[in-house]
């Protein structure tokens, strides 16, 4: 018998059909709060500002067993740089990762999930 989902866990890849209102809406669902799109799923996402965006916070990124060719960070209603140390360890894994506004992440990595590349996702809710 399967196990059931972790919650806040949808399985697969899914567009991001929304965001704003502090929430995103994807897969015909909409969930309250930020999210992390992995290949092998979405992911409710406790990091709620740029401050939160920790090595720690990333662990379903740097355990996601599937691979992640480009990791798009969404900050909030502006760009927040990561820190160089945690673009490191992502480097260290093979992964390419750029922040941006949040919207300008869902947009991109909507694109780069249509035309069906190796992409994930870690989206700050937004109040808009």
């Amino acid at each position: 018998m399967a196990s059931a989902p972790a919650p806040g866990f949808f399985p697969g890849r899914a567009a991001v059909e929304a965001y704003g209102s502090g929430g995103f809406r994807f897969a015909g669902m909409s969930h309250r709060g930020s999210i992390l799109c992995l290949p092998s799923g979405i992911h409710a996402w406790t990091a709620v500002a740029p401050a939160d965006l920790t090595p720690a916070a990333f662990r379903l990124i740097f355990d996601e067993t599937q691979p992640i060719d480009i990791l798009l960070v969404g900050t909030g209603t502006g760009l927040v740089p990561l820190p160089p140390a945690l673009k490191a360890r992502f480097r260290e894994r093979g992964i390419s990762s750029d922040s941006m506004a949040t919207g300008a992440a869902v947009s991109t990595y909507n694109v780069l999930l249509a035309e069906n590349r190796r992409v994930a996702g870690a989206f700050l809710a937004v109040e808009i």
